[in-house]
């Protein structure tokens, strides 16, 4: 399993400043399509901004966000993604028209 997080991680240090990728476009990335669920799960694992994986960058692919424990509160990852320039649609969720990556 280290390998699979080692090569998600690897794509989401891709991912630039003011955009959003899905769990399951990286799964697709690294050739794992069914595997969403597990990238969830390294981005728990990974050691976040500060060990260079840009783990906020991540969201579920109609926009919403992780839920509140993964980065420390319910407004954390929001609070990130809105410091990069993403903006939020008045339901709560990543406007993934202008701001999903497109690798």
């Amino acid at each position: 399993m280290d390998n699979f997080f080692q090569r998600a991680f690897s794509v989401v240090k891709q991912i630039p400043k003011g955009r959003v990728s899905t769990y399951g476009q990286i799964a697709h990335m690294i050739g794992e399509p069914r595997k969403a669920r597990y990238v969830g799960f390294a981005m728990h694992q990974s050691p976040g901004v500060a060990g260079g994986v840009p783990c906020h960058r991540v969201v579920f692919k109609d926009g919403s966000l992780a839920p509140g424990f993964a980065f420390g509160g319910p407004d954390a990852q929001r609070e990130l993604l809105e410091a990069e320039g993403v903006r939020f649609l008045e339901n709560g969720k990543v406007d993934m028209k202008h701001f999903l990556w497109e690798a």
